[in-house]
């Protein structure tokens, strides 16, 4: 996720992006105890802000039960059906209604996922899906997702570290059924596509748990 510049903004959206960052780095590892205190006295902030910048990483699923997520297999399937449901339809959606300058911002994100440093992929592949969300002109369903973003962040960063195969390819096939406007076939392989997310996910996460 990129970094904003930090000047002038109020002091807990920076401790936000601060302990975010770490969080998705994985400078702050899964099952750490978050003390305010020590976050505080750490990163030279006070109290408050550093409360404000928790309470929003909770609301993100990035804490829970004051401690960094480490997601189980259900919290992982759940995700993935939830994104399934709101981005098949949006896909379906920007098949009937996305712009042509959106499709070629679509284009534009694929050559870079083929082609660009991972952070460069990493910036592609949330580009990617975010224009085919906010394609849908559903606020409830942009917003959901929006919420969602830093644990999707999370399962991305594997999928690319660890190159899945197939991935850009099947983001390619998506934008070719938005072009050909073929509402049908967007879903399908919006669907299938984190579909293979999923289970390249969980065949990492339970390779991990078995060592």
């Amino acid at each position: 996720m990129t970094r904003k510049n930090t000047q002038s903004r109020p002091a807990y959206l920076q401790a936000y992006e601060v302990i975010r960052d770490r969080i998705l780095n994985g400078e702050i590892p899964g099952g750490t105890k978050i003390v305010e205190e020590k976050l505080a006295t750490e990163l030279g902030f006070s109290r408050t802000p550093i409360r404000d910048s928790l309470r929003q990483l909770a609301h993100e699923g990035l804490i829970v039960n004051k401690k960094v997520v480490q997601p189980s297999e259900k919290d992982l399937i759940d995700l993935f059906e939830v994104r399934s449901l709101l981005e098949g339809a949006s896909a379906k959606s920007a098949a009937t209604y996305l712009a042509e300058e959106d499709l070629q911002s679509l284009s534009e994100c694929i050559r870079m996922g083929k082609e660009g440093s991972f952070e460069e992929i990493m910036e592609a592949n949330e580009r990617f899906h975010e224009i085919i969300v906010q394609a849908s002109g559903n606020a409830l369903m942009i917003d959901t997702i929006d919420r969602m973003k830093s644990i999707i962040y999370l399962f991305r960063k594997t999928v690319v570290l660890n190159k899945r195969p197939r991935l850009i390819d099947e983001h390619e096939e998506i934008y070719e059924a938005i072009k050909a406007r073929d509402t049908e076939r967007a879903q399908q392989l919006m669907e299938a596509h984190l579909q293979a997310d999923l289970d390249f996910c969980l065949r990492i996460l339970r390779s991990s748990s078995q060592r």
